[in-house]
């Protein structure tokens, strides 16, 4: 009989920033039975994914074993941990665990696409412990950006992982449970076989600052404001809505949330009793019948969402409140690499108005939610595991922490999406490597990334698209000329004639040339008109468009 062993295998989240999902493994080869680590999302963007609305892990692998997932944790409720649980959990049917602020997030995804909210169950804190097949699962709270953010203190047959989550080191993190060292320290105490890391911010030489380091800051730059301030961040991040919120009211401002996903956070913090003494505020409505100068609004849409309240209010008016000459909009957060358009789009129309950006530049008014290096070693040196597993990160930023866990003679390696590593002896080594991928949320439906969908649609933004229509008669000759329809593309060209008429003059003289072999062959036609619409058009604009033949026969 084969020899059980531990397996790791990410299937999104390694390698990139978002998409995260982990699964663990211990029994026979083949036959282990298996626990995931979060199910989450990346966004799209126009260069690479035009008109997609979310993007998922390709979870096949796990789809086909489902029957030996036992179940499904969640560390925090960020939408690259949590995003897709609602979309794929149909697809494996496993009970969902998370504390009970991500639960609650969880259980309204879950809602939304119809499933029972009953399969999220609330877990306690550690060392309360979840059991699942031959694992035994902790949540061991944890400082992040978001509320009850979580490591996964992970018991097998064979030694305790630890699994940080996203994570920093921060004593005072305003909501949320603070860093506590002496926690991790008595986790490890007895040996941790593995550490699966956080890499985010390894190249950040500075340690990471607390969130409670930039309230007065922020009260300082909203006191010197002359008119009415708005301030943006992650709807998310609860913890920096209180600080700012809070800075508001001592700078003698009464609060207004705006934005969908910033009240939902906020309600949930509520309802979960994470968040407590959150200032009071006020409606849009109460905002408009205020001095501008005594109103400071909270918006979402800090990474230029063209849909959020920042983006709508850079458009000119948002609930009815406008942005005026002398108005202050306040960056309190980082820009996610991708996202630099957006944001500097929103900063320039703000600016045209005549209203003052402040963005994070300086580092006075963000703290990042991730360990930077000085921080990623304390952890190692808390835990001294005997593995490094860097996760959550770039290549480039796995590539660094192995090499950090390394110079410390931790064993360490970069394991990227759809590498199974063993873990069961010292030293981790590759398995075996499984099909990974992305699958797009498009419109309601879900498409794979190479399904071709996604590669037309860029074909046709870049080079637009001709429609030729063509009739051929009983006898299988034309009837009348071709026509033509353009989409995206200039209307004149070289000839300087308009470019349906070039078209349509050279796709009659190749149809006047085709033989009766091809105007019989539908295939033969559609191919030879595409050959020459192309052409045609290569020579007139110097583009090559998508082409679309319908060819009608009639009987």
């Amino acid at each position: 009989m084969a020899k059980e062993r531990l397996i790791y295998l990410p299937l999104g989240g390694a390698g990139e920033i978002g998409m995260n999902a982990y699964v663990y493994g211990y029994g026979a080869p083949g036959k282990e039975r298996l626990i995931l680590v979060d199910l989450g999302v990346t966004f799209p963007d126009m260069d690479g994914s035009p008109g997609v609305d979310l993007i998922f892990p390709d979870i096949a692998w796990l789809r086909e074993n489902r029957d030996r997932l036992e179940a499904i944790f969640i560390t925090h409720a960020h939408e690259d941990h949590v995003g897709a649980i609602g979309h794929l959990w149909g697809d494996l049917g496993a009970p969902v665990h998370a504390r009970a602020f991500t639960a609650n997030i969880a259980r309204r995804k879950m809602d939304e696409r119809g499933h029972p909210d009953r399969t999220v169950r609330t877990a306690s804190a550690w060392p309360e412990t979840v059991k699942a097949g031959p694992f035994e699962v902790g949540f061991l709270p944890i400082s992040h950006s978001i509320p009850e953010s979580s490591a996964l203190v992970i018991d097998t047959p064979v030694g305790r992982l630890l699994h940080t989550g996203d994570f920093k080191i921060d004593p005072t993190p305003i909501v949320g449970e603070a860093f506590d060292p002496e926690a991790f320290k008595a986790v490890a105490k007895d040996g941790v076989k593995a550490l699966i890391c956080d890499s985010t911010n390894v190249f950040s030489p500075q340690p990471g600052r607390s969130e409670a380091s930039i309230g007065s800051e922020i009260e300082g730059l909203i006191a010197r404001a002359p008119g009415m301030v708005v301030a943006t961040t992650f709807a998310s991040n609860v913890a920096r809505v209180k600080t700012l919120a809070e800075a508001g009211v001592r700078a003698g401002r009464s609060i207004c949330l705006l934005g969908r996903a910033m009240r939902r956070m906020i309600e949930a913090s509520v309802e979960t009793g994470v968040l407590k003494d959150f200032p009071s505020v006020i409606g849009p409505e109460d905002a408009l019948s205020l001095p501008r100068e005594n109103v400071m609004l909270i918006v979402t849409g800090s990474q230029g969402e063209r849909r959020a309240a920042s983006a709508q209010l850079a458009n000119g008016k948002y609930n009815g409140i406008t942005m005026k000459e002398g108005d202050m909009f306040l960056f309190s957060s980082k820009t996610i690499p991708g996202n630099e358009r957006g944001v500097i789009r929103i900063m320039n129309q703000y600016s045209e108005m005549g209203v003052d950006v402040v963005d994070d530049d300086g580092g006075k008014y963000h703290v990042s939610g991730h360990a930077n290096r000085p921080d990623l070693e304390t952890m190692h040196d808390l835990v001294k595991p005997d593995m490094l597993i860097p996760m959550h990160g770039e290549h480039r930023h796995l590539r660094e922490h192995a090499r950090l866990g390394a110079s410390k003679n931790i064993a360490s390696m970069v394991v990227v999406n759809g590498m199974m590593m063993d873990l069961t002896g010292d030293q981790p080594v590759v398995a075996e490597h499984i099909e990974t991928g992305r699958v797009y949320l498009d419109g309601t439906v879900q498409i794979g990334a190479l399904d071709g969908i996604v590669r037309d649609r860029l074909r046709m933004a870049l080079n637009g698209h001709v429609m030729v229509n063509v009739i051929i008669d009983e006898e299988g000759e034309p009837l009348g000329e071709p026509w033509v329809e353009v989409m995206g593309l200039a209307e004149t060209g070289r000839s300087n004639a308009p470019l349906i008429d070039v078209l349509e003059e050279d796709l009659s003289q190749y149809i006047g040339r085709a033989g009766a072999k091809t105007l019989r062959d539908d295939d033969k036609l559609e191919e030879g008109i595409r050959r020459a619409v192309r052409q045609s058009s290569l020579d007139e604009i110097g583009k090559k468009p998508q082409v679309t033949v319908v060819i009608s026969r009639l009987e």
